[in-house]
């Protein structure tokens, strides 16, 4: 317990001053921060000696531990010293005295004041010169129902990244975009938005173009321009308004990688840079710049693993260029070209010698040709692939790229001398932003298969869980036809007419009335051109399916009523 009584002789304490000792605590050099801002302020040393010994020490000292002695600052010193912490940069024009209650200004006789400093903040523009020039990109997207092709799901927002470039244009990502009913678009430091119209979408290669019709927005804002291909350890500093704040946000890293690379959203294999700078939800579409404040790729995925950190994706600019001038050219965009083909490693020395190869010869096997490929007449299975582009082909499938790296072969898609195609799938990886395709027979509902119709019934995991055959087909088949689809039964409406057929459900249709299931279209029209007494569908797993035509086609209308289905099939069967 302490005693708090008074001792004989000896004087009563003080109270100490709290504020200074609030100080004293959480800046334990105050003393000498306060010389240095004296003297940073343009002050003499002796002011700077006078404050620090403003209060003169006590002639008696008491017996034990020697008071503690109070500390007065002027607020000059305690303001300029906080300032040049945060950051601030602001001039002293007044120094306080040795508490005598004058002021000593700071004169300089013949010369004009000092301009003031600039602050430190106004020199972040000037590290990347186009970040004015990366916009926030706000979008409500309304997707179609693939399950229920006749309805839309419920609508949702999302915002993300953008960035401008030449002809009054606007770079994103095509999946920041996808399905758009609304797309509006906004400058760094404004406060309005502007609706924007959407160009061209490149699923496959992930990037949208888009532009504002107000010429307001386009007011003091330079595009970005484009750099070359990075190099491997090459700074890059991505920019973007990711998660997190609604300001825009500056990360860096440096190139890690560069190969061919799956695109998540358009399901392709394209050139790809990676990179260690954090890409995070809302950074899709932003621009990663080069020292030079250059563009050198789009922001657009990254990979999630508890294994892994901070690896992300930027689209570089071979790929964006591809596509700006696919737009220019053609007026839409139409894709990036493929050779069609499969092939296959010839590492293995006895392949090479049964295929009749030579000791110096290397290349890769072709297994399968897509018969809708331009070239299919001329190459074959079994053919071997020695060069490209007078470029030799490892027996690996790679090529030489850049000093020390090697890639994949596909990445040569400049000027051949044969032709090239667009992908074509049998189950297509997206349908371009169309709502889907559909086709109702007595509660009958036929639609085409695609990845995101296999998404819609069977979830994320449908790669697990569909049916093996759909899998297999989506893995191994390819289209004898630009125009072939996969049909199926996509479910059965219950009514009394199709007593019997409820369990069927995504069930591929393989023949109507003896005749060859080709798309979706062909059916319909056939179905509906049908005069014969009965409508007959093969199904594959050997099911068939046995209707009186008369009686489907009057009950259907039942049974959209029912449903509340506004049409029977599709907008675009009808035309």
């Amino acid at each position: 317990m302490v005693d708090n009584k008074r001792k004989r002789g000896r004087p009563s304490k003080p109270p100490p001053n709290e504020s200074a000792e609030a100080a004293d605590h959480q800046h334990p050099s105050a003393n000498a921060a306060a010389a240095t801002a004296a003297l940073n302020d343009g002050a003499s040393a002796a002011a700077a000696e006078k404050t620090m010994n403003a209060d003169p020490p006590s002639s008696r000292r008491g017996r034990g531990r020697p008071r503690r002695k109070a500390e007065h600052r002027s607020p000059e010193r305690r303001s300029s010293r906080f300032a040049e912490q945060n950051g601030d940069c602001s001039l002293a024009v007044a120094v306080g005295g040795g508490g005598d209650g004058d002021e000593r200004g700071l004169e300089l006789d013949g010369a004009e004041p000092s301009p003031m400093p600039m602050p430190k903040w106004e020199n972040v523009a000037r590290v990347v010169p186009a970040m004015d020039a990366v916009v926030k990109v706000f979008c409500v997207h309304t997707e179609p129902n693939f399950s229920l092709p006749w309805q839309r799901k419920r609508q949702y927002s999302s915002s993300s990244s953008g960035f401008i470039i030449g002809g009054r244009r606007v770079l994103t990502n095509a999946h920041s975009v996808e399905h758009h009913t609304q797309v509006k678009v906004k400058k760094r430091g404004s406060d309005t938005k502007y609706l924007a119209t959407v160009l061209a979408i490149g699923t496959e290669c992930d990037i949208a173009l888009l532009t504002v019709n107000n010429d307001e927005f386009w007011e003091g804002i330079a595009p970005v321009e484009f750099g070359d291909l990075p190099a491997l350890q090459d700074a890059v500093t991505v920019v973007g308004y990711p998660i997190g704040g609604d300001t825009i946000s500056v990360t860096s890293g440096v190139v890690s990688r560069m190969e061919m690379l799956s695109y998540a959203h358009g399901s392709t294999e394209l050139l790809g840079v990676q990179i260690d700078a954090a890409i995070n939800s809302g950074n899709s579409g932003g621009p990663a710049f080069n020292d030079q404040g250059k563009c050198v790729g789009i922001a657009f995925q990254s990979l999630k693993h508890e294994d892994v950190e901070n690896i992300g994706y930027i689209i570089p600019t071979p790929v964006i260029r591809h596509f700006i001038h696919d737009y220019e050219k053609n007026g839409l965009y139409t894709g990036f070209p493929i050779l069609g083909v499969e092939w296959q490693k010839m590492e293995n020395p006895d392949l090479r010698m049964a295929m009749g190869m030579k000791l110096d010869k290397k290349g890769v096997r072709i297994r399968r040709i897509e018969p809708t490929a331009p070239e299919s007449h001329v190459l074959r299975p079994s053919d071997v692939i020695l060069s490209f582009d007078r470029i030799n082909i490892a027996n690996d499938g790679t090529v030489p790229f850049r000093h020390g790296e090697r890639i994949g072969f596909s990445y040569l898609i400049l000027e051949f001398d044969i032709k090239l195609a667009t992908h074509k799938r049998l189950i297509p990886a997206h349908i371009s932003g169309k709502p889907p395709s559909y086709y109702i027979i007595a509660g009958f509902v036929f639609t085409a298969v695609s990845v995101p119709y296999l998404r819609s019934e069977y979830g994320k995991d449908y790669e697990f869980d569909a049916p093996v055959k759909l899998l297999d087909k989506l893995l191994h088949s390819m289209a004898e036809s630009v125009n072939e689809q996969l049909v199926v039964v996509s479910q059965v409406l219950v009514a009394d007419i199709n007593i019997g057929y409820e369990d069927i459900v995504n069930t591929q249709v393989l023949a109507f009335n003896g005749e060859p299931v080709k798309n979706l279209k062909s059916l319909a029209n056939m179905v509906e051109s049908c005069e014969d007494e009965y409508l007959r569908f093969d199904l594959e797993y050997q099911q068939v399916v046995v209707l009186k035509t008369k009686t489907a086609k009057v009950a259907t209308s039942d049974i959209l009523t029912t449903h509340c289905i506004p049409s029977a099939m599709s907008d675009d069967l009808k035309a």
